[in-house]
């Protein structure tokens, strides 16, 4: 008699797996666990329907409950890690306050904080919140092209002041949360600074919004229409000859007025002082990224345990099978996780290049956080829709936590620059500023469509094929101005952008998966690794075929290959999502998760 065994399922290291997650640095089970808890407190839980009076009412309470979790202010806006843990974890439980938040601490109090050239300030009712810091760059007339603003700070020599003037509603600040709401804020506001009529750049200049009694004399705030997404109190705010003393002017290397009213700058281009002074905005693109990221991991944990709890009709009479049970559900969802592993190992590697990054090293730091950000929000919309659709129709309910991720992520897309905008100044500056990579080894056809090694160099050609294109379609027409080169230039140069940040995602997460001992666990994220990379490469397998990176037979044998790793990797996409640590507190709170 023959006794029939069926093998054990190989058993993750669910642990592991998280641990290596949330590695963000030396310090990255602290970091991380610090936000993770904040997201775990009652004050965080779900709450759909609140009015917009009591939503940011709420958004404020948060705020500062957040402030209590931050042992120092001052020095935690120089953490981008800790920034962008902040973000990562509290974004998926509410939009609104990672807004606010981001806003406060980086983009406000970080640029003043980077002031070492300024007579030191009193920042207790900024690290306390009595006061809440904004940030006013953007104009209605100025977005994308910030660098025109025409609000204005003109000098008063005989007074030792700047006025702060909005010249027409064009120059009227956009958007930032400057309204009363919340109690007390003070604002950083981007200007020209006029001294005797001439225009030395836009710099930052501390502003006193409102008090406890409303807004102060001169400022008008003039509430903007309630937007879809993470919606707090958006404002436009105009200037009326506001004056403010000397102090108020937020100094640096890039330009310090002297006691005789000259400047002293280190930095000759007016275009240039100005990104200086606005150089937060590389660290908000780091938290914009963690925000979307936590969002669609979160996305995903909610629609994988849905496939699991929600039953439907089987193919026999009277059976009842998990949704997860259809290939054509958790097909989309692997793919997707494997995506948000890889966004995942992008960004951590991104911040690290940036907290490490020296003098030599800065453009192509600021570079690759920039891609990312493009690359990872626009993934992450991705994901959140196709989260919610695989819900179905109880996906449609805010209740559930999920419907209105893909509007919370819509921000970050456009939030610290358009993502669009972002990666057309990448590209213009990859053209001729990265160096060509060399051309990869072409396959022999023997090699299987999941090794690693393939697949990568397969994405490198991609690359290389769309930089030679770029270079060649910008000295197209010699004759042309500026912009018309770049019109010729700018389809190959944002291909070129796209191949090189998925070939950075691929290296980040092949190297957290070689860097994983238990033989099991490796092997699955192995798995995972190739489900990203085939993805990536049937994508391009016209142009790979064509530049000879794939072999015809391997182009036919990618649908085979692909299936075979969605049933090998099928069985572990619950373990996969539960890696992603989603606060239980959160996900207990929502009512499709139940089961009924």
């Amino acid at each position: 008699m023959t006794t029939e065994t069926r093998t054990p399922r190989p058993v993750l290291d669910q642990a592991a797996i998280t641990s290596l997650l949330f590695r963000d640095g030396a310090d990255g089970d602290e970091v991380h666990g610090r936000w993770r808890r904040a997201a775990s407190e009652e004050l965080f839980r779900h709450r759909p329907g609140l009015g917009t009076r009591e939503r940011q009412q709420l958004t404020y309470r948060r705020l500062r409950a957040l402030n209590r979790h931050v042992p120092s202010p001052e020095h935690f806006v120089n953490d981008p890690r800790g920034l962008a843990a902040l973000h990562e974890w509290i974004c998926p439980m509410d939009g609104p306050t990672v807004t606010v938040a981001t806003i406060h601490y980086n983009l406000f109090l970080g640029s003043v904080v980077d002031d070492q050239v300024s007579p030191p300030r009193d920042l207790t009712d900024f690290t306390t919140m009595s006061r809440i810091g904004t940030f006013l760059v953007t104009e209605r007339a100025h977005g994308n092209d910030v660098p025109a603003l025409e609000t204005v700070a003109r000098y008063d020599r005989e007074r030792d002041e700047f006025v702060l003037h909005t010249p027409h509603p064009g120059a009227q600040k956009y958007m930032p949360n400057t309204s009363t709401a919340g109690g007390p804020k003070t604002a950083v506001v981007a200007a020209r600074l006029i001294v005797d009529d001439e225009d030395l750049g836009a710099f930052l200049f501390l502003t006193p919004l409102s008090d406890e009694y409303g807004t102060l004399p001169g400022i008008t705030v003039t509430l903007l229409p309630e937007r879809v997404g993470a919606s707090v109190d958006h404002c436009a705010t105009n200037f009326d000859n506001v004056r403010l003393p000397r102090t108020a002017l937020v100094q640096g290397a890039h330009g310090q007025l002297l006691p005789d009213g000259s400047l002293a700058s280190s930095v000759a281009s007016t275009r240039k002082r100005f990104f200086h002074a606005i150089s937060r905005v590389t660290g908000g693109k780091l938290c914009m990224s963690a925000c979307a990221l936590g969002a669609a991991r979160t996305a995903l944990a909610i629609a994988v345990r849905y496939s699991y709890t929600r039953h439907i009709s089987g193919p026999v009479a009277g059976q009842r099978v998990p949704l997860a049970a259809h290939r054509s559900h958790h097909t989309r969802l692997l793919d997707h996780t494997a995506t948000a592993y890889a966004m995942t190992f992008l960004h951590r590697a991104a911040t690290e290049r940036w907290v490490t990054h020296t003098p030599e090293d800065r453009v192509a730091a600021e570079r690759l956080v920039a891609v990312s950000k493009g690359w990872i929000t626009w993934r992450a919309r991705e994901i959140a829709i196709e989260s919610r659709e695989r819900c179905g129709a109880r996906g449609l309910f805010p209740v559930n936590g999920i419907a209105t991720m893909a509007g919370d992520i819509d921000g970050t897309i456009t939030a610290e620059g358009d993502n669009m905008a972002i990666w057309c100044n990448a590209g213009a500056g990859m053209i001729f500023g990265l160096e060509v990579a060399e051309e990869p080894a072409r396959p022999t056809g023997d090699e299987p469509l999941t090794d690693l090694g393939l697949l990568r160099r397969a994405l490198a050609t991609a690359e290389r094929y769309w930089h030679l294109a770029a270079r060649r379609d910008l000295g197209r027409d010699n004759d042309g101005d500026a912009l018309s080169r770049w019109n010729d230039a700018s389809d190959a140069a944002l291909n070129l952008v796209e191949a090189y940040t998925v070939g950075q995602a691929a290296d980040a997460l092949l190297a957290a998966c070689d860097s994983v001992s238990d033989p099991i666990t490796h092997s699955v994220l192995e798995d995972l690794s190739a489900l990203f990379l085939l993805r990536q490469v049937s994508a391009r397998s016209g142009l790979l075929l064509a530049e000879q990176a794939l072999t015809a037979d391997q182009v036919r044998a990618l649908p085979e290959t692909l299936h075979a790793l969605t049933t090998r990797l099928a069985p572990h996409l619950s373990t996969l999502t539960q890696a992603f640590d989603v606060p239980e507190e959160h996900l207990s709170t929502l009512p499709m998760l139940s089961g009924v």
